[in-house]
């Protein structure tokens, strides 16, 4: 394997490993075995948290940071990056409305809101930002992404014309909504989310990700049916395919700001210019944390390797553990599929792991 070009193209191990911390890790280990390899190193993200920072290299603009709402309406700062030549700005909804803000014993989408995405959107138009690119996975909420339509002029109301209040449990009260007031309506928006959950039902936002983010099952049934009730005010089909994202954010998204839907690994790909890379490699090298069926669900691995597989790659997936069903992700076109020596949390013990598991995977490939 003398000379061998290789593209690593990692997701992060969540709790362990950033995509960035992953994919060097996987670097050292190849060149321990194959020390005259050229090896090429590139995030990977699906839209989640961490995907503005695993991109920014690779964008032109600047970080800006403003003081924004977080999910229960407390200041903090939040950073975006904007690019006033392309003027196009990169929001992360995690940095304002993520889960991760938040105490375990904090987490309550009755309360939680994305007015503080509504406040990064609308600096960024209020900077000249012509397109916006918002990745939307991670957050603690589930407004359907009412709390940022007011932050961007959309006016809520119930039936006495007050307001309605911040997170899910406005919704309840919702009579009215005048979207007359918005201020990105020639705005080209684009929504960066792997998730196809519809906004409402059981495959909806409340019942499959509702829980997570501390509520109960009571709590599960109330939005859901305060969800319905936004969807059909506003006009739209509740039970659309993948308007469920980031607790509906992605239905007022797309159907009330126009956004389109795009997949939040091909988004990554595109900026980092992954595809050309992979297809004048010898290797390729993708992985996360946990390597299972749901991997087919077109999550960031999966889009490498369909990449490799295009372009007559061998692509290994490297993984902290393998799950049920990831013989199946052999079958759709990984060469290989090999789970950490050692699978730890702790982020040294883990890079350790990576790197021995990769340099005894290259030695016996030799």
């Amino acid at each position: 394997m003398s000379g061998m070009k290789a593209v690593v193209a990692v997701d992060s191990f969540k709790g362990s490993l950033t995509s960035i911390e992953a994919g060097n890790a996987v670097k050292r280990g190849i060149l321990s075995a194959c020390p005259d390899a050229d090896v090429t190193v590139l995030p990977l993200a699906d839209g989640g948290e961490g995907t503005i920072d695993s991109i920014a290299p690779f964008i032109c603009g600047i970080t800006k940071t403003i003081s924004v709402s977080d999910p229960l309406g407390r200041p903090i700062e939040a950073s975006y990056i904007i690019d006033s030549v392309s003027k196009s700005a990169y929001i992360e909804m995690a940095k304002a409305a993520g889960l991760t803000l938040l105490k375990e014993d904090e987490r309550d989408p009755y309360l939680t809101t994305t007015y503080g995405v509504g406040e990064l959107m609308k600096d960024a138009i209020d900077n000249g930002a012509e397109k916006l690119v918002i990745c939307i996975g991670g957050s603690a909420t589930n407004d359907g992404g009412a709390g940022m339509l007011q932050a961007l002029g959309a006016k809520l109301t119930d039936k006495e014309g007050n307001e309605i209040r911040q997170g899910a449990i406005g919704l309840k009260d919702l009579y009215k909504a005048d979207l007359s007031g918005l201020i990105c309506k020639d705005i080209k928006i684009i929504a960066a989310s792997d998730v196809t959950n519809p906004l409402c039902g059981p495959d909806g936002a409340s019942f499959v990700y509702g829980p997570q983010k501390g509520a109960s099952q009571k709590a599960c049934e109330e939005m859901d049916g305060w969800l319905k009730n936004y969807a059909v005010l506003t006009g739209f089909d509740p039970y659309e395919k993948g308007t469920g994202a980031a607790g509906g954010m992605s239905f007022a998204l797309k159907n009330i700001l126009g956004a389109e839907l795009m997949s939040g690994a091909k988004i990554v790909m595109d900026i980092t210019g992954a595809e050309d890379l992979i297809r004048d490699c010898d290797i390729v090298i993708t992985g996360e944390g946990r390597i299972d069926s749901q991997t087919l669900n077109g999550k960031a691995p999966f889009m490498v390797m369909q990449a490799g597989v295009k372009y007559g790659k061998p692509v290994i997936g490297i993984c902290g553990i393998t799950g049920e069903g990831y013989e199946e992700c052999l079958k759709s076109g990984f060469a290989k599929i090999v789970p950490l020596i050692h699978p730890v949390m702790e982020t040294s013990k883990a890079t350790i792991s990576v790197e021995e598991t990769v340099e005894r995977l290259f030695f016996s490939g030799k």
